[in-house]
């Protein structure tokens, strides 16, 4: 286990007990994004949800605000889940973090009453960074020495590796946490992709009759396999295969366009020369050249520009905010250039 002080207001920007109210009072949120535990167990959705409608046809799993605050009177713990999905400060942190770490991640927040406590111990199969961004929960924590006790607090965040036994109580007030978890990738997923695609040019005929009375009738074509297996496995090119492992995480990142109806709008009324932009928090932008064209790794997708204009996006990759003058194009193809990448989602307009 690893504790790290920050901002005490860190965790409110990114996620308050206000944003929670509105998220499970005035929207339509359902389940599964949203589960509630009492005393160790999990609630069936049927006690905290209900039927309803829209456009005439019929929507299952709502979340009752008045069961839902019922239930949290009486002890529960509310639990939103994948917020990494819907709401954008959280969208962004996770984001980020998967930049920084190269393994997916996803974010949980739990809502826990005065004295309250969720789950019994228990462990994850992932490394969790857990912050806490309302009230205080005093955390259980068994390790090499036995259990130990940490009180989080607004402004301290913990890392717990996969595994550790853990269990949490809320104390005077309401508590509210944010649990992300690092799904992380592994060697074998890995090697097991690569040899899978070299198993897929096995001819996939079928093994000769009788082979369960002299099973000897496989070897020779058994060995042949194998064999080619081998030598398929060993030809793999490890440089070419780890650069294509990069470029598939920051290519088929869940996308993320918060604001680009806004963007939209603001192109229509006019893209200028000194018009301020910035990067998308969370957002890459990686070149890999291609002969004579540079393919751009946006996080979920992948663009194709021209390598004579390599420069200008490089200018975009290494600022955080920059205006279309800034880029070592000419007025016209510096100004394409930008409504092309706000329309991609890797620039926004500031306003």
């Amino acid at each position: 286990m690893h504790v790290h002080r920050t901002d005490p207001d860190l965790g409110a920007r990114i996620l308050a007990l206000a944003d929670v109210d509105h998220l499970l009072t005035e929207t339509a949120i359902r389940a599964p994004a949203v589960r509630v535990a009492r005393n160790g167990s999990v609630l069936p959705d049927s006690a905290f949800t209900r039927g309803g409608s829209l456009a005439g046809k019929p929507l299952t799993g709502l979340v009752d605000p008045v069961k839902l605050m019922r239930l949290h009177d009486e002890g529960a713990t509310i639990v939103l889940q994948g917020l990494q999905r819907y709401w954008t400060p959280v969208a962004e942190l996770v984001a980020g973090l998967e930049l920084e770490l190269g393994h997916p991640c996803q974010a949980n927040a739990y809502l826990t009453p005065p004295g309250a406590q969720g789950f019994a111990v228990h462990s994850d199969s992932h490394d969790v960074f857990v912050l806490q961004t309302h009230g205080t929960k005093l955390w259980e924590i068994h390790g090499n020495g036995g259990p130990g006790e940490l009180l989080l607090e607004p402004g301290v965040v913990a890392y717990l590796p996969t595994g550790t036994p853990h269990a949490a109580r809320a104390q005077e007030a309401v508590s509210l946490h944010l649990t992300i978890g690092i799904n992380q990738l592994t060697w074998r997923q890995l090697v097991s992709r690569l040899v899978g695609d070299v198993l897929g040019d096995v001819a996939d005929d079928h093994l000769p009759a009788g082979y369960l009375a002299d099973p000897d009738r496989l070897v020779a074509g058994l060995g042949e396999h194998l064999v080619a297996v081998a030598e398929a496995v060993r030809r793999i090119d490890a440089p070419a295969a780890a650069q294509e492992q990069a470029v598939r995480f920051l290519s088929e990142r869940p996308p993320r366009m918060a604001g680009a109806l806004l963007d939209r709008d603001a192109l229509t009324r006019g893209l200028g020369h000194g018009t301020l932009l910035r990067r998308r928090p969370g957002h890459p932008c990686v070149m890999v050249d291609d002969g004579d064209t540079v393919r751009v790794l946006l996080g979920d997708r992948v663009l194709r520009v021209p390598a004579r204009i390599r420069g200008a996006v490089e200018v975009v990759a290494s600022r955080d905010a920059l205006s279309p003058a800034d880029l070592p194009l000419d007025p016209a193809s510096s100004l394409v250039l930008c409504r092309r990448l706000v329309r991609e989602g890797l620039l926004e307009v500031v306003r």
